[in-house]
C-alpha cells in the first residue's frame, strides 16, 4: 500500500461518532460566522498544539527559539497539565500536534506524553532537528504510538545544511533517521508516518532533487517542501528563494518585496484549531510565537471556559471585521506547504 495511503487510513481509523460530529459543528459555525459577519462557535477544537518547550540545541536564523528572542520565559510542559486538558478534550479532539517552538526531545516526558495521547485513540504529530534521535529515543519513539514524525533536513550536505541549522550536523540527522527506519522495521509498526521536511531557503534549493533521492535511499515515507517565513522581508533577504514556486514572497516593480497571499477576513484556524504553550497560555496558532494574544490559561480554566469566552470571542470578531488589525496576521501565508 502507498505511504500516504496507509497513512490517511490510520487517521480515518481514529475518526469516532463523537469526533466527527464535533468536526461538522465546527465547520458549520466557522461558515456561518463568515456569512452573517458575527463569531459563532459550536463544537470544541478538531486539533491542537502543545508546545512541551522552548528549549532548543539550535539556532536557525529565523526562528525566536534559535535566536534566543523570546520575551516569554522558557521552560518545559508538565505533565500534569498536559493530561488534564487532554483528557478533557479526548472525545472530540482528532489531531494533537506535540510543537511549536522548542526541541520536543529535550523535554524529558514527551514520549511518555505522546503515548497517553495515543492510548486515547488521537492521532499524534511531531516536527524535530532529529539531533535526539538516539537509538533508545527511536525505540521509545515507535512504541509511544506517535503516528507522524516530521524531521527537518534543510540540506544534503553539511555545508548547505548548517546555513541554517545553525550549529546542527547533518549526520547526526541522518543516524536518528536511520534509527527510526531501524525500530520501525523491527517492531513491525507503520508508525510513525517519517516525513523528511525541507525548508526551501536560496542556499539549498538547489538541493531540492537530492533531498528526494536521499529520502528514498533512507525509507522515507514522504518529503515536504516547506516555504520560509521571513520577518523583515520587505528589503529582501539571502534566505528568500529565486525559484517563485517555493518563495511567500514576491518583488515588487521598486525592488522591495511583498506577500503573495491576499489577506482575507476569516480564518478557518480560530474556529478548528488553538496552540498551548509549555505553561499553559492558550493562544490562536502558530504565528503567535511569543504569546502576545493570550486568549486563556489552562493553569486557571477549564478548557471549554476559554474556547466559549469573551476573549476567544472578541478575537474571533476583529478577525472577521478587520484581520489586518492584527499585527501578526500580516506575515501569514497559510497554505503555502507544497507537497513533493
Amino acid at each position: 500500500m502507498n505511504n500516504n495511503l496507509r497513512d490517511g487510513f490510520n487517521f480515518f481509523s481514529k475518526l469516532t461518532p463523537k469526533r466527527v460530529w464535533n468536526a461538522l459543528k465546527v465547520i458549520a459555525s466557522f461558515y456561518n460566522s463568515k456569512i452573517v459577519g458575527k463569531p459563532t462557535q459550536w463544537g470544541m477544537p478538531m486539533s491542537i498544539s502543545f508546545e512541551p518547550t522552548t528549549s532548543c540545541n539550535l539556532r536557525c536564523p529565523e526562528c525566536p527559539s534559535g535566536l534566543r528572542s523570546f520575551t516569554r520565559p522558557t521552560g518545559m510542559l508538565e505533565k500534569d497539565l498536559f493530561q488534564r486538558t487532554i483528557d478533557e478534550l479526548s472525545d472530540t479532539l482528532m489531531y494533537l500536534v506535540f510543537y511549536f517552538q522548542g526541541e520536543p526531545y529535550l523535554h524529558p516526558k514527551f514520549l511518555e506524553m505522546a503515548q497517553y495521547a495515543s492510548q486515547k485513540g488521537i492521532y499524534t504529530a511531531t516536527s524535530t532537528n532529529a539531533h535526539y534521535l538516539t537509538d533508545e529515543n527511536a525505540k521509545k519513539t515507535v512504541e509511544s504510538g506517535l503516528d507522524r514524525l516530521i524531521i527537518s533536513i534543510d540540506g544534503t550536505s553539511q555545508e548547505v545544511y548548517e546555513q541554517y541549522r545553525v550549529g546542527g550536523k547533518l549526520e547526526k540527522v541522518l543516524e536518528g533517521t536511520r534509527n527510526i527506519i531501524k525500530w520501525k522495521k523491527a517492531l513491525k509498526s507503520n508508525t510513525p508516518h517519517v516525513i523528511f521536511q525541507f525548508l526551501v531557503v536560496k542556499p539549498n534549493e538547489h538541493q531540492i532533487e537530492e533531498v528526494k533521492k536521499l529520502a528514498t535511499a533512507l525509507g522515507i515515507d514522504e518529503v515536504g517542501l516547506k516555504t520560509a517565513q521571513i520577518y523583515d522581508y520587505e528589503e529582501g533577504s539571502e534566505l528568500i528563494p529565486t525559484i517563485e514556486k517555493y518563495s511567500r514572497y514576491s518583488k515588487k516593480a521598486d525592488g522591495t518585496f511583498k506577500i503573495k497571499n491576499k489577506l482575507v477576513d476569516h480564518c478557518w484556524k480560530m474556529w478548528h484549531s488553538c496552540v498551548i504553550t509549555w505553561d499553559g497560555l492558550v493562544v490562536p496558532c502558530c504565528f503567535d510565537k511569543d504569546a502576545h494574544h493570550r486568549l486563556g490559561d489552562m493553569k486557571t480554566q477549564t478548557f471549554t471556559e476559554l474556547w466559549e469566552g469573551k476573549s476567544y470571542q472578541d478575537f474571533r470578531q476583529v478577525l472577521i471585521k478587520s484581520r489586518s488589525e492584527i499585527e501578526m496576521c500580516k506575515n501569514c501565508t497559510e497554505g503555502t506547504q507544497v507537497w513533493g
